[in-house]
């Protein structure tokens, strides 16, 4: 239950009272972060327009100094991109192999999939912003309709992402002999390295994608390979502001190629091979 300010003074039980209190610090914590950034965002949009600090201070009635400050305080502006509260990441299950046949099979992620949780963590958190995953089973079954949430997982081991996939009329997966991503609007395919000579690199899908109860999007980042979504999120570390900036928290989507260390599996280099297609005039 969600107490408001005037009821927590009201519980009867001292720790009750307590957990209230925490609970709603937790919230109103969140609420000064979102602002917090959204003051940020707003001075800086001020002062991009051609605004002095000057002038920025007289119209908030703070000093010149303070605008400074505040234009530096708070999470920066591409925080958005993510969310406003906790995030969580759905990362594609498969049946641990090797089971018995008495015995039920586990459902575990790919050690890339847990590298990219890792990598995703660390660049939330240096936003204030938390973050959990979640495995979806193999099933493919998993819920799209929430706020702040991110998903990795291939079209191929969820048949609802493979459907929503289908919207985007600019970038889209592909199979013939291999899975493969196709730019529909300049006809040109994409294919991992891993499958054309070996080489160690591979090709990836970033894009938000519209909920199915209309609601709002979630991100979205597949590889052809495992590996690809990682290159994906190594292009975020690299480039979420400048990505933020032209996007916003806008429907869009693009492929990011890369290239890995094969003995660690780290991303060293990914880079942007299509336009930012945008899904919304």
């Amino acid at each position: 239950m969600h107490y408001d300010m005037e009821q927590v003074p009201g519980i009867a039980d001292p720790v009750d009272r307590a957990k209230a209190a925490i609970d709603l610090m937790a919230r109103y914590q969140s609420h000064v972060n979102e602002l917090s950034r959204i003051r940020r965002e707003a001075i800086e949009e001020a002062q991009a327009s051609g605004m002095t600090q000057a002038e920025i201070a007289k119209r908030l009635g703070v000093s010149r100094g303070r605008v400074g400050q505040l234009a530096s305080s708070g999470p920066p502006p591409e925080r958005a991109f993510f969310g406003t509260d906790l995030v969580t990441v759905s990362l594609g299950g498969k049946y641990e192999a090797g089971k018995a046949p008495d015995q039920k099979p586990s459902e575990v992620v790919t050690r890339e999939d847990l590298n990219n949780f890792e990598h995703l963590r660390k660049l939330l958190g240096g936003m204030k912003l938390d973050a959990q995953y979640e495995v979806i089973p193999p099933s493919g079954i998993v819920n799209l309709n929430r706020d702040n949430h991110v998903v990795v997982c291939g079209p191929r081991l969820s048949p609802i992402v493979a459907q929503v996939l289908e919207g985007d009329d600019n970038l889209r997966f592909a199979k013939d002999h291999a899975w493969h991503l196709v730019d529909q609007v300049a006809g040109k395919e994409f294919r991992s390295p891993q499958d054309e000579d070996g080489s160690a690199g591979d090709v990836g899908y970033l894009g938000r994608l519209p909920r199915l109860d209309g609601k709002g999007t979630f991100l979205y980042i597949a590889g052809i390979h495992s590996i690809g979504a990682n290159g994906v999120v190594h292009f975020l570390e690299n480039n979420l502001a400048e990505l933020y900036r032209e996007v916003r928290t806008r429907r869009f989507s693009t492929l990011i190629s890369c290239r890995y260390d094969p003995a660690t599996l780290e991303v060293l280099e990914s880079r942007r091979v299509t336009p930012l297609y945008r899904h919304e005039g």
